[in-house]
């Protein structure tokens, strides 16, 4: 068994160094061209470079995206943008498109190449022509059933590296190739700029009532045909491990920093422990309890155990126990932390808190004291910088959350 990396998403740099903190071992970010999530801030040039150093420093590794699927505009833009990534230390370029990656062999030839979900990999006979290709790594498209990727693992080389999603929003078009969004509103999804129509809500029309709809309807009068749920594996660790994969990936460049810290310290700790622990694993209750406190929808397995996830028709948002409230900025001493207010909370307020390094923990907040030295009820203010006595002592970069009413 090989030890699975722990890839996780960045959308801006708050969230690369949550995901660095809390444990992964690459990170997968965008420069501000040619990647899939046009509304995450991304990556520019001088970002970038300072992304790649700061992941060396700390022994990991930066994956680029670069997997739209390209126009004849955007070919000429590819040499230079390839070039740069190669000279920032980018470790691997993430590309959907066999033009692409023969650019990518030619303008950044020190760059391993992985090839995108995006191109539909279902099968060891593609996965081994990408291989001769000059990919060194194949991230599966997302419906593929677990037994399937273990015979895959046995018929391409072992070289060649499986990456596969264990967490996140899933799409309901195959492998992300939908049309929807470009039909619907002129935003293209294969150019980074789904606007998400499979999260609506639809009814249908009887052409001969004009101006009259009938919902198609649940018991609370909504249905939303096409929102699939998402993707959870954290309870599935060992078969993952087992059938070969080697990276583990966590979907939501889109997402928040504080998403970015909880799904990357859960799939970090339910791996070290399946490692150390083998036969012997169970996976710890809190590891579970982690990941229903962000935002998601109704967790399941995808197609991992056969068959399809399904859509959860009844509700079009998220669930949601927890708000994310404050991030340590310094400890200070053993009952004194400075933090950088997220969403309001208050004096007497217990607070539930992720540190970098271990499991969560309750405290109370004792006292508030603004940055004029003034004492304050609550932090109603957002990024203000607060010091905040309590009873026990935050080391710094945790989290802190609160448990909704």
């Amino acid at each position: 068994m090989i030890k699975p990396e722990i890839l996780s998403p960045a959308g801006d740099m708050e969230c690369l160094v949550s995901a660095l903190n809390f444990g992964a071992d690459a990170v997968f970010l965008a420069g501000k061209m040619f990647g899939m999530r046009s509304a995450s801030k991304n990556f520019d040039n001088e970002q970038l470079k300072k992304a790649c150093e700061l992941a060396h420093s700390m022994g990991k590794k930066i994956h680029m995206t670069c997997n739209i699927l390209p126009r004849n505009n955007e070919i000429p833009l590819l040499p230079e943008f390839l070039e740069y990534a190669q000279d920032c230390g980018v470790d691997a370029l993430i590309i959907a498109d066999v033009g692409i990656m023969e650019l990518a062999k030619k303008y950044a030839p020190k760059v391993a190449l992985h090839v995108s979900t995006q191109a539909g990999v279902t099968n060891y006979q593609t996965a081994n022509v990408l291989y001769n290709m000059g990919a060194s790594r194949v991230v599966l498209a997302r419906e593929i059933p677990l037994a399937e990727i273990a015979e895959m693992r046995q018929k391409i080389p072992k070289e060649l590296e499986i990456e596969c999603f264990v967490h996140g929003a899933m799409c309901v078009s195959f492998s992300g190739r939908c049309l929807i969004s470009s039909y619907m509103t002129g935003r293209d999804a294969n150019h980074g700029d789904c606007a998400q129509p499979c999260r609506w809500k639809y009814h249908l029309f009887e052409e001969n009532r004009e101006g009259q709809f009938f919902p198609v309807e649940e018991e609370n009068g909504e249905t939303f045909l096409y929102n699939s749920r998402d993707l959870c594996m954290i309870e599935h660790i060992p078969e993952m491990i087992k059938a070969g994969i080697s990276s583990f990936k966590i979907e939501g460049r889109a997402k928040s920093a504080y998403y970015t810290a909880v799904t990357t310290n859960a799939y970090r700790h339910a791996v070290d422990d399946y490692m150390a622990e083998g036969d012997n694993y169970i996976l710890k209750p809190w590891i579970k309890e982690e990941l229903e406190k962000i935002s998601h929808r109704e967790y399941n397995t995808g197609f991992y155990m056969g068959g399809e996830p399904g859509q959860q028709t009844s509700n079009g948002g998220y669930i949601r126990h927890y708000d994310q409230v404050a991030v340590c900025e310094e400890c200070i001493d053993d009952n004194t932390a400075v933090i950088t207010q997220r969403n309001k909370f208050f004096v007497g307020d217990t607070l539930d808190v992720l540190p970098p390094s271990g499991y969560s923990f309750n405290i109370k907040c004792l006292s508030l004291t603004n940055e004029y030295g003034e004492q304050v009820e609550n932090a109603p203010h957002p990024m203000q910088r607060l010091t905040m006595k309590c009873d026990k002592a935050v080391p710094a970069g945790s989290v802190i959350r609160k448990k909704k009413d």
